[in-house]
């Protein structure tokens, strides 16, 4: 994948995306951050069991099989509640479960704002500055 230029700017029709490889040069934990987006009675069925126990998932869209780990299925199960996306909650992190919930598609400003009913000019700002937001970026072609 290629980097951002510092010289391209991000518009509201410039996709984004998580880029993983940002959680990787971070200090932050993205499990950690993974686990702040269930519902509590998830937390704690996973404190319960192996987190890296990998299970069958088909998905009841398409009824492709993936292998996902415990963490993995909990947001898959999380994501399906009609409130997982909600204006409670701050706009990287509803961007972010907007990500979790469709496989890290990437999807415009102009999009995400139909998902989390938010403006498309905030989330714009938010994710095209020099701060990265938990490794949401956009996808800049050169």
């Amino acid at each position: 994948m290629k980097r951002p230029s510092a010289l391209v700017r991000p518009t509201l029709d410039t996709k984004f995306h998580v880029d993983y490889h940002w959680w990787e040069r971070t200090e932050e934990d993205l499990q950690v951050y993974l686990l702040s987006h269930l519902p509590p009675e998830q937390r704690e069925r996973l404190s319960q069991r192996d987190i890296d126990e990998i299970v069958d998932y088909i998905d009841p869209d398409t009824a492709e099989v993936f292998q996902l780990d415990s963490l993995q299925l909990a947001i898959q199960m999380a994501a399906k509640d009609p409130e997982f996306i909600n204006q409670q909650v701050s706009v990287v992190d509803n961007v972010f479960r907007i990500f979790l919930k469709n496989n890290n598609t990437p999807l415009s400003p102009i999009e995400l704002s139909e998902e989390i009913g938010r403006s498309a000019e905030t989330i714009l700002k938010t994710f095209s500055g020099s701060r990265i937001y938990k490794g949401i970026r956009p996808i800049l072609n050169r």
